[in-house]
């Protein structure tokens, strides 16, 4: 529950204000090395959960404590050796809701493979359901803290005084669609040799088709495609008296050749400055598989690119990930240099909900360069840990640092954050204050708001009293520990897992939950 909230405002900070959010909105990147945490929460390949921060003790720096449980086939009595004594009691990230590990996670699974743990990142896995959290009367965020005990499961830390704590931040949703600036939009299509695939080309022919004829009048679009070389088949159009040309080019795309990524990042670019708009959202929109094998491969190179249109142009990049095998840290990289995000998509459903239901109502931007920070009191907490988020790590001192990027964040959307958080020993009162603080993207003055939580919010049962939606997040987060052969106090069996998650799409008649227990079932018979 969220215990207590303030706004403030701040005065005007000079970055470029522009891009849109399709499902969820991301932008990593900028001057700051992320991976500089103060708080020990570095980046990793993601094949192993970061460190725990373990808070000083009595100011001077407590020894590294592990954590001690975990799932089945998980590390318990020597988990998370790599534990430092932390700095602070700080914890700052990026906002992100990326959704596409997720997504091609269940995609894995489907095909009777596991993910490679260095593929699963947990943020993506929680935020990938709705959420419970109130939503704000203005422009901004509302921020909510709870929590709840992961007592009475297999595998328990240290009693009972490991609880998971959740920062939930949501946007006000769009009214009308109409009320949004125009959006002039930029596709860079893969037609490689192996988007030829069914689920790949095709999806995104079926895609585009439909969105253009759900855009608005005054909306604009231009097609760039790839292969081994980039070409621009449709300069940026506006949408009225044009659906008939737009849909022609759409419907004459054929896989050729061999992916050049490089080119057509940098193609899509160039049309996307030459017909950007003032008073819109730009926005680079790439549909591939991402498996760069012809021309510049590296992404540091592809990112150089991106990164000189967003700083000057404001041009945003969302990443759309297609097919069996994808290049899923490439699109990654490529998003988040972009101060974009990436989803995943393998079915026409899922398509249509990315491309028709959610893009022309959330092309609009709420927050630029959103970033949170949470403080634990040292006086109620020993040990914390955030899960995930280790390459969106901002360094504590940067977080009202506006030239620092943050994460592009659009109406109705929410974001999610989950830690495991260890308490004293009878230790009650304050806990931790969240604070988001955002950039508006027209004005660009920045804001912020709090929320708190106090013992008694974090202390009932996880399994038995606490919300539906936090459950939830807890089961998305255990999964993907589990498949990334990382730990969690509390953590159930898959097989446990499996059945919480079928009996929460039960109460909650979510079909996205009822999917997410069939993939925790997959990877239980995969391991088996």
């Amino acid at each position: 529950m969220k215990l207590s909230t303030r706004t403030y405002r701040g005065a005007a900070a000079a970055i470029l204000a522009g891009g849109m959010l399709l499902t969820a909105g991301c932008g990593t990147g900028g001057q700051a090395d992320r991976s500089s945490h103060s708080g020990e929460q570095r980046a990793n390949d993601g094949s192993k959960p970061a460190p725990v921060p373990i808070a000083p003790d009595g100011g001077g720096g407590a020894p590294a404590e592990g954590v001690d449980g975990g799932s089945e086939g998980q590390r318990k009595d020597d988990a998370l050796e790599d534990s430092r004594p932390a700095a602070d009691y700080l914890s700052t990230f990026a906002l992100d809701v990326d959704t596409a590990s997720y997504g091609y996670a269940r995609r894995t699974l489907a095909d009777g493979q596991r993910p490679q743990p260095g593929d699963i990142r947990p943020e993506e896995f929680v935020n990938s359901f709705r959420q419970d959290y109130p939503r704000p009367k203005g422009d901004g965020f509302s921020v909510t803290v709870d929590g709840a005990r992961p007592r009475g499961a297999e595998g328990e830390v240290d009693g009972e005084d490991w609880s998971l704590v959740r920062v939930g931040l949501s946007t006000r949703p769009s009214d009308r669609a109409g009320e949004r600036p125009p959006a002039a939009l930029t596709f860079v299509i893969d037609i490689s040799g192996s988007m030829a695939e069914p689920g790949r080309l095709d999806l995104v022919q079926e895609s585009l088709g439909i969105l253009t004829d759900k855009l608005r009048d005054d909306d604009s679009i231009a097609v760039v495609t790839f292969s081994d070389e980039a070409e621009t088949r449709l300069p940026m159009t506006r949408l009225k008296g044009s659906r008939e040309r737009i849909h022609s080019v759409i419907d004459s795309l054929e896989p050729t050749d061999s992916t050049n990524v490089e080119a057509g990042v940098r193609t899509g670019y160039d049309e996307a400055v030459e017909g950007r708009r003032r008073g819109a959202t730009n926005r680079v929109v790439l549909l591939s598989d991402a498996l760069a094998n012809t021309g510049e491969t590296d992404a540091d190179a592809i990112l150089d690119r991106i990164d000189d249109a967003r700083r000057e142009y404001g041009i945003t990049l969302f990443g759309v990930g297609v097919g069996s095998e994808y290049g899923d840290e490439l699109m990654e990289r490529l998003a988040d240099k972009g101060d974009g995000h990436t989803t995943y998509v393998s079915t026409s459903q899922q398509a249509r909900k990315v491309f028709v239901d959610q893009l022309p109502t959330h092309v609009e931007l709420r927050a630029r360069d959103a970033k949170a920070q949470v403080a634990f009191d040292p006086k109620t907490v020993k040990q914390f840990r955030l899960i995930g988020y280790e390459n969106r790590a901002v360094a504590d001192e940067d977080f009202r640092n506006d030239r620092v990027d943050g994460g592009e964040v659009g109406p109705g959307h929410t974001v999610t954050a989950l830690y495991a958080v260890r308490l004293r020993e009878g230790a009650s009162g304050h806990v931790a204050t969240a604070t988001v603080r955002w950039l508006d993207p027209r004005t660009r003055a920045p804001h912020e708001q709090t929320g708190s939580v106090e013992t008694d919010a974090i202390d009932g049962a996880l399994w038995d009293g606490a919300s539906k939606r936090l459950q939830v997040t807890a089961v998305a987060a255990y999964f993907a520990e589990s498949l990334r052969g990382g730990s969690m106090p509390g953590a159930p069996g898959l097989g446990e897992l499996a059945e919480r998650a079928g009996t929460l799409a039960k109460s909650t008649e979510d079909g996205a939950v009822r999917q997410l227990a069939e993939a925790i079932r997959q990877a239980q018979r995969l391991r088996d």
